[in-house]
């Protein structure tokens, strides 16, 4: 398949699925695909408007193992969020209400309640009537990955996003990907792992939870600016330290369930990495397996804007 390798994908027009594909290739389809989503997600916040980052300085190394980073950003990454647009968007406030459902340490079984259950039969309801989802939804029946009939695929998404597995094989049922990717969990008390999600990001530092040190960058091509949504982050989290984890900043819970899907079920590898350029920003996708479900997902920001790619 094409994901078995690393790919370089211009995303420079929109999909159309009733054209003709007989000259493409399987790369041009996952383009357009991609492109169309991030054409379709109206559910973005602006940046300037929505909400206001501080990127202040460029965050430094940490040993690995270590607990201890020096803070280049004084200030919290997020200065302003507009909260009442959050509450009035339906993907977005079922989104948040799965939040608070999750044991924060690998190795302690999760225990779902009936309402945490219909949590998150009502955040796949909401995300799959938005035209993301039913744009993804179409391309992945069209590939043969999904069933046409939605109650199915609800049922897809329901084992791909919120089974629950073991992450460490000492307990019993303690993770699943939406847990990992959007909520985050640590390993033995030692390792923030995951957390790769700006909403909760943003409700952690309002908190006090998490603290922002700054961004990552290896030189000026991938130097982000306020109005970026993607950034490669470094912080803490009730005390760890996450030396670089990359978000994607202002998009929509259902734009990352979408694209992160439809890369997990174009291939069958263990560890998926895909270089795209969207809209501005070249990128790399990185999907990680555990068995039938998501084990990790994230993008790392590799150039962006106006910048020679």
């Amino acid at each position: 398949m094409f994901m078995q390798s690393l790919i370089i994908i211009q995303l420079n027009s929109l999909c159309l699925f009733s054209a003709p594909l007989h000259s493409q290739t399987a790369d041009q389809e996952l383009t357009q695909v991609l492109n169309q989503l991030w054409q379709l997600d109206t559910n973005r916040l602006t940046p300037g408007t929505d909400y206001i980052i501080s990127l202040q300085g460029r965050a430094g190394y940490v040993a690995q193992g270590s607990n201890y980073a020096r803070d280049k950003a004084r200030a919290p990454l997020f200065t302003y969020v507009n909260e009442e647009k959050l509450k009035s968007i339906e993907t977005y406030a079922h989104f948040i209400n799965l939040l608070d459902n999750y044991e924060m340490s690998t190795g302690v079984s999760e225990k779902v309640t009936l309402d945490e259950l219909q949590e998150n039969r009502l955040f796949i309801d909401s995300i799959v009537e938005t035209d993301v989802m039913k744009c993804a939804h179409k391309y992945l029946v069209r590939k043969g990955q999904s069933p046409s009939d939605t109650k199915q695929f609800k049922k897809q998404l329901y084992d791909i996003w919120f089974r629950l597995y073991h992450r460490d094989r000492s307990g019993g049922e303690d993770s699943c990907g939406f847990e990992h990717v959007f909520v985050g969990e640590t390993k033995f008390d030692q390792e923030i792992m995951g957390l790769h999600n700006w909403v909760q990001f943003y409700l952690q530092e309002k908190h006090g939870h998490v603290d922002y040190k700054g961004y990552k960058a290896r030189d000026n091509k991938d130097t982000p600016d306020e109005d970026d949504h993607v950034l490669n982050l470094q912080f803490s989290w009730k005390g760890l330290v996450k030396p670089v984890g990359g978000s994607f900043i202002g998009v929509s819970p259902e734009f990352e369930v979408a694209l992160f899907t439809i890369i997990f079920l174009m291939s069958n590898s263990k560890m998926t990495s895909v270089v795209v350029k969207v809209d501005e920003y070249m990128l790399e996708l990185v999907v990680y397996r555990h068995g039938r479900s998501i084990g990790t997902s994230f993008p790392k920001l590799l150039s962006s804007n106006h910048r020679d790619l």
